[in-house]
Parts: structure tokens; sequence; C-alpha cells
């Protein structure tokens, strides 16, 4: 419990206001590009690639008052820089691949959350990520290459498996957001863009790899080398962050079979790394060979969802024993966390995983069901508490045996956010052995 209510301190760390109130009492903010001061809302100190994965969903919960107020303020960097935000401290560092401000705008428009600015960050959105890069810092690195090829080259851009990647699922999120704004033609052309990671899809080794402009592999190919082509990982970390699409990525593997085994081998293989285009031993790996769980390195960002992603290969019982067992690597002393805790984003995780589900996908408002870490927990909503009930819950039951959702048996493997914040009880029992494992529970 300390370390949860540790956990939850942190996250509302960030974002921070970068504003003061004037004597009418309205918000004033200094204005980095133009460096003068000016009127409305701004926030800093966020690097969205991080904390689009917990931070924002658990807003979304917890405060979703605040999302209004957030969004409104990273309207601000559009209007002042001419382009959303990607990683603020205090103005644009441009650190971290993609622009993952998308995921928390459409992730707010799936959940119904200001809907009144999504017409304006719409515009802001497709404008940002259309238009040719000014900088390193403001917008989408490649993107001539990406909109010619198909994915960011190798041979041109460094890390570029992760650009690839996070521009796909970028538009996913402007065409969710579209969706919402019931624009069908612009939700269809921007959902069919997301399949792009597909391309740099190595369906023989199970990787996505670095393609060189040539269209042809990066040679060699080492899975377990960090930097140059992947982000603070390796081809083990940063392969399967197509979050908006796993059933697609499934289907390319060959179906779920294949992805079980690879998501088994990423957890039973030793903790190894080259340092790659690091060139040195960044503090990611060590971490990630301390904890020793595989190369499934809690560490870091790029692993945050992945043990959930045995669900969707019909695994839900690897998934359970998984966050059971990444738990214990945090604790509430100074050296709680296992590895990198940016922004929240990590005490986000282990909000998430103590709750009992997990955003994979944050645009689409919905959780993969885990297993609850606590007897009881009442989350406290504007209208209505919710009351998540766990049975039998000793440290040698692994397994979830049984869900019902306002009293009714719930089978299935996620459970969309409309759901969660409608119900008013979750009763999960656990027990010493799995279920029969099922592929048919998505």
């Amino acid at each position: 419990m300390q370390t949860f209510y540790t956990c939850l301190y942190r996250l509302f760390l960030f974002p921070q206001r970068f504003y003061e109130l004037d004597q009418d009492n309205q918000p004033i903010h200094y204005d980095t590009k133009a460096r003068t001061a000016k009127p409305g809302l701004l926030y800093t100190n966020n690097g969205f690639w991080d904390t689009a994965k917990t931070v924002y969903g658990l807003f979304s919960i917890l405060a979703p008052e605040l999302l209004p107020r957030f969004l409104q303020g990273f309207l601000t960097s559009y209007q002042e820089t001419g382009f959303l935000p990607r990683w603020l401290a205090p103005d644009e560092r441009g650190m971290m691949p993609g622009n993952l401000v998308d995921s928390i705008i459409a992730e707010s428009a799936r959940k119904g959350i200001a809907l009144d600015l999504m017409p304006e960050l719409l515009a802001a959105m497709r404008d940002s990520d259309s238009k040719p890069a000014q900088s390193e810092r403001y917008g989408r690195q490649g993107s001539d290459d990406y909109e010619r090829l198909g994915y960011i080259p190798a041979d041109k851009y460094p890390e570029s498996v992760n650009w690839t990647q996070d521009y796909s699922y970028s538009d996913y999120c402007i065409g969710q957001v579209a969706d919402v704004l019931d624009d069908t033609a612009v939700a269809d052309t921007y959902w069919k863009r997301s399949k792009r990671y597909l391309n740099l899809l190595d369906a023989e080794s199970g990787f996505l790899r670095p393609k060189n402009s040539d269209g042809q592999f990066k040679e060699p190919f080492v899975p377990d080398r960090w930097g140059s082509d992947y982000t603070e990982g390796s081809a083990w970390q940063n392969s399967y962050s197509a979050f908006h699409d796993i059933p697609g990525l499934i289907a390319a593997l060959g179906g779920a079979e294949r992805f079980d085994a690879q998501l088994t081998a990423l957890c039973n293989t030793q903790p190894s790394y080259h340092v790659g285009g690091y060139q040195m031993v960044i503090h990611e790996m060590s971490e990630m060979a301390a904890i020793d769980y595989g190369q499934l390195a809690i560490s870091n960002q790029p692993s945050f969802h992945l043990p959930y992603l045995f669900s969707y290969a019909g695994h839900p019982e690897k998934t359970q024993v998984l966050i059971k067992q990444l738990r214990k690597l945090f604790d509430a002393s100074t050296t709680g966390f296992p590895g990198d805790e940016d922004n929240g984003s990590m005490a986000g995780w282990f909000i998430f995983a103590c709750l009992g589900f997990y955003p994979v996908s944050p645009a689409d408002a919905t959780y993969v069901l885990g297993i609850p870490a606590f007897d009881h927990v009442t989350l406290h909503l504007a209208d209505h508490d919710i009351q998540l009930n766990t049975a039998n819950n000793h440290d040698h039951n692994n397994f979830v045996q049984h869900v019902a959702l306002n009293g009714h048996d719930y089978s299935q493997q996620t459970i969309t956010h409309q759901q969660l914040i409608n119900s008013t009880t979750i009763d999960v029992r656990l027990g010493l052995v799995p279920n029969h494992s099922t592929t048919d529970n998505h």
C-alpha cells in the first residue's frame, strides 16, 4: 500500500503548470518562442513517448476534469510553435521518436472527454504530422521518406524502427479522432496508413527489422543489439509496439501460436545486450540485466505493454503470473523503481498493475485485464464509486479464476473504458492453477 500511494503521489507531479494567474485571475504564460508573456494555459515537463502509455489513462479515470486543461495547454504549444509538442522541458526538446501526444488526444476523444476541443485538435494533429519538419525538435523527421517508402529508412535516420511504429500509431490516433467527429473519409485514410509498420516485419525472425532506402533489410541483424535502429532497447523490446494493431501483427506472424512462442522466448531469453549504437552501457541496459526477467525490460517504457500481449495470444494466465511477479520489483524506498521513472509513467504502470487492468492501446479506450493486487479498492468517480474486490488473494494464487462485472459473469479479457466507469462492482477470484486458455476471449 505504501508503494501504491508513493506511485500515486509521483503520478500527479506531471505535467507541471507553466502559467500563472494575472490580476484578473486569468491564466498567463511565457511564450518561449516569442519570448513574451501571453494569455492562456501552458504545461511543461512531460515526455509524451513515456506518459501517453500510462499517466493520461489514469487521469481519465481518477481526475478527468484535468484533461481538458492539459489539452488546451498542448493546443497553446501548437499555436505558438506550429507543431503539437513532443517533449516539453520547459520548451520543446524534440526528444524521443514519434509524436505520442496524438495518443492522449485520441484517448480523450474516445472517452468522450473535451469533445469541444477535438475539431481544433484534429486539425493540429493533421497539420503537425503532415508538414515537413522544421528542425530535429519539431514535426515528423523523415516524413517525405515515410510517405514515399511506407517506413523510415535506416540508412538515413537512427532509431528508424521506433519512428516507423510510432508514426503508424499516430496515424491510427488521428483516424480515431476523425471517427469520433464522424469524418469517415479522413478516418479511413489514416487507419490505412497505420498498417505501415508491417513494412518492417521480418516474418521469418518474428522481429521488426530496419530497412534501408533500397527496400532491403539492414544487415547484419543481431536481435539484442541496442540503439542505432531501436530506441532504448533492441529488437526484443521494440518489435511489438503496434499498440493499435496487435491482432494484425499476430496474423502477419502466422497466428496466435507463433506470437505466443515469440513472447515466451522474449521472457525466457537471458537479458543479454550489445551496446550497439550507444557505444557504451547505458543505464537501461544495466537495469534490464539487474532485474533479470529475460528480455522483458520492465525497467523501461518499451516493455510496459509486453506482459499483457499474452492475453491477445489466448494465454491470459501468462499475463497474470507475469504481472504478479513484476510487481515485486517495486517498493516505497528511494530505490523503489526497477528502472527509469519518467514523468510518472512507471509509477502509472504499477498503479494499473495493482488495479488489475492496463491500456495496451490507449487510443482504443479499452483495457486488457491483468490481476489485482489488493483485496479491496474503491475508485471514487465524480458521480459514484467503483468497488474492486479480490477474493482468495494469497501469495500462492497467481491466476484469475473468475471475474464478475456488476454481479454478472464476465469472460472477456478486455473491458472498455465506458464499461469500467459505468460499473459499480468488479469482483475477481484468484486460484492456484490457471483455467483452460482460449484464443476466443477478445
